[in-house]
């Protein structure tokens, strides 16, 4: 849609002549998806659509229990710490944001009374402050109330560079977080800040208790009793936890949403792998939910032929991808390998790293591993529309990748391998344990055979791939092998926070105990420029072009590999009523979740 255009219809929508919905439809005429427009009104001054999700009992509780089955076991529940979705799902039973972004990217109030707006004075025109108005009466499980000083203190947190959050990236944007008074804070961003729902807002933006925290700030962070068993203002309170095996909760009896949860009861059971789990879903009707069906689909169409559940999907940014490791993963510097001062000794080579992209075939792992669960893509961001690139493809092209490592000069010895110098295209190629990506892992290493390029398939126990234990060599974060491939989630309807993995500020490291985004360790000036460019740029069509450009640098670079653009997946039981967002956690209103007769 040419630029004139789309400021004309944004212009509609303010003055009143086109209503938010015909430019929603409108939009999606041209391609743009709904949580694009969305964000492009909000950014524009209109204030996001406010819908509470639909709920049918009359009154809280009686609904026994709710059982859950995650095959990468949580094994923390501070939400600050949260490495994985795995983690983020387990705080979210007990800990609550300002608001989450529902299925439409919309922003729905959770700790907030309403979302803020031009017109409710909750966002200044120069867009450098937000005022978030909080809702009363909520209390934490303790019975203490929730007010002000606890979201000023989320704040210090996770800025603090010794408490070493995840969630830091979200909150140093802010130059302050002021408490107005007990019920209202006004974040002051450092510059005009387009995309404000990041901080306090989804999965970044659980508030945990100053009075419980506040002793355990800095480097005591990670010895906090509360890590492990928490403190919230959720829909159920903490009974039980073994990390890495099972998770359980009791309905809180004064939770702030009248007649909700309904469930008396949640456990959240970890362990063994997905297939298994939409077994016990679909089939056996052992449990209600599992998380993350990422199973062939095949395999998932079978068990639903007379099932007692179902596959339930939804669109979302998430996205399967190969990290290829330009630093050395073999050899150690200050203690720390893959030291992001190192190169690796081959794949520092573009010609290596062009080669090993068009040995993925792409439109094979979509069609006879995926199906449903997702699109073959060349691009790290996918979803909003305006934010996809138009630049990137793909291509599977085994003789191309062999005339491309001939031409810069790696030779096939006498075993078959590429040598150049004496080095070897030999690489470890690390994933997490799971059919799909085993399979995935084959077709990828069996392409590669044929040009030369010989793979050592490494799979690591989920619990483990995806754990935050700052003393396992085997985690993702710390990226101790040549290739590895994962899942990367898009937690909100813009890709800011999801391109920080892209940043040089947020290299994961030693220092900052392997917990900075940017797990490649691949940095570029321009994608730094390009994002800081973003992060203060108020027209969105300017906007979405320099997140291209930064999907661009990194994917032309291919360093990051991008496969398939995933859909959110789950298994649900057929009574099951659970509301699903592609934008936020599994669980992120799970208040809201109950069975039908």
């Amino acid at each position: 849609m040419e630029e004139d255009k789309l400021r004309s219809l944004i212009g509609a929508v303010k003055d009143g002549r086109m209503s938010r919905r015909g430019f929603v439809i409108r939009m999606a005429s041209v391609g743009f998806t709904a949580p694009m427009a969305g964000m492009l009104l909000a950014q524009a001054g209109v204030a996001f659509a406010q819908t509470q999700p639909a709920y049918k009992p009359t009154k809280a509780g009686g609904g026994g229990p709710l059982k859950l089955l995650f095959w990468q076991a949580v094994t923390l529940i501070n939400p600050h710490f949260a490495t994985g979705t795995k983690d983020q799902n387990g705080s979210r039973v007990f800990y609550e944001p300002l608001a989450g972004w529902d299925k439409d990217g919309n922003l729905i109030p959770f700790l907030a009374a309403e979302i803020p707006s031009r017109e409710n004075g909750g966002l200044s025109a120069d867009g450098t402050t937000v005022t978030w108005k909080l809702k009363r009466g909520v209390k934490w499980h303790d019975g203490q109330p929730f007010t002000a000083d606890d979201v000023v203190f989320n704040w210090e947190y996770a800025i603090d560079p010794a408490t070493a959050a995840t969630t830091s990236g979200s909150y140093t944007s802010l130059k302050t977080v002021e408490k107005i008074d007990d019920h209202t804070v006004r974040l002051v961003f450092k510059q005009p800040t387009p995309f404000w729902a990041d901080p306090f807002v989804g999965v970044v933006g659980m508030i945990i208790p100053k009075h419980v925290f506040a002793e355990y700030k800095g480097a005591k962070s990670r010895e906090a009793p509360a890590n492990l068993k928490p403190v919230g203002t959720g829909p159920y309170r903490f009974v039980d936890f073994k990390p890495g095996d099972i998770l359980r909760g009791e309905r809180n009896p004064d939770y702030h949403i009248p007649s909700q949860p309904h469930f008396d009861t949640i456990e959240i059971k970890g362990g063994g792998d997905a297939v298994s789990a939409a077994r016990a879903v679909i089939q056996t009707g052992e449990f209600d939910y599992a998380w993350n069906m990422q199973v062939e689909d095949d395999i998932l169409k079978r068990m639903e032929t007379g099932g007692r559940g179902k596959v339930i999907t939804v669109p979302s940014g998430d996205l399967e991808f190969i990290i290829l490791n330009t630093t050395d993963p073999w050899t150690e510097i200050d203690g720390e390998r893959s030291h992001a001062k190192s190169k690796h000794p081959t794949l520092t080579d573009p010609a290596v790293r062009q080669a090993i992209n068009l040995l993925i075939d792409r439109d094979s792992i979509q069609r006879f591993i995926y199906g449903r669960g997702g699109t073959a893509t060349a691009n790290f961001v996918n979803a909003p529309e305006q934010f996809r690139s138009p630049n990137m493809k793909y291509e599977f092209n085994i003789d191309k990748a062999n005339k491309i490592l001939d031409e810069a000069g790696w030779k096939q010895g006498a075993d078959g391998i590429r040598e150049k110098d004496g080095k070897k295209l030999k690489y470890v190629f690390q994933t997490s344990i799971n059919a799909p990506r085993q399979k995935t892992q084959a077709i990828i290493k069996q392409a590669c055979q044929k040009a030369g390029i010989d793979l050592e398939l490494k799979s690591v126990t989920a619990t483990v791939f995806f754990s935050s234990d700052v003393a396992n060599p085997d985690t993702y974060t710390k990226l101790y092998c040549d290739m590895e491939m994962y899942t990367t989630t898009q937690p909100q309807p813009d890709p800011e926070r999801f391109l920080n993995q892209f940043v040089s500020w947020e290299v994961a490291t030693k220092e900052n105990k392997w917990q900075g985004r940017n797990i490649s360790r691949y940095v570029d000036p321009a994608a730094d420029e390009a994002y800081r460019a973003a992060q203060k740029e108020l027209d969105p069509v300017k906007r979405a072009a320099l997140f291209i450009k930064m999907n661009d640098i990194f994917c032309s670079a291919n360093v990051i590999l991008p496969i398939i653009s995933r859909t959110r997946t789950a298994a649900c039981s057929n009574t099951l009523v659970p509301n699903y967002s592609g934008w936020d956690a599994d669980l992120w209103t799970l208040n809201s979740w109950y069975r039908e007769a």
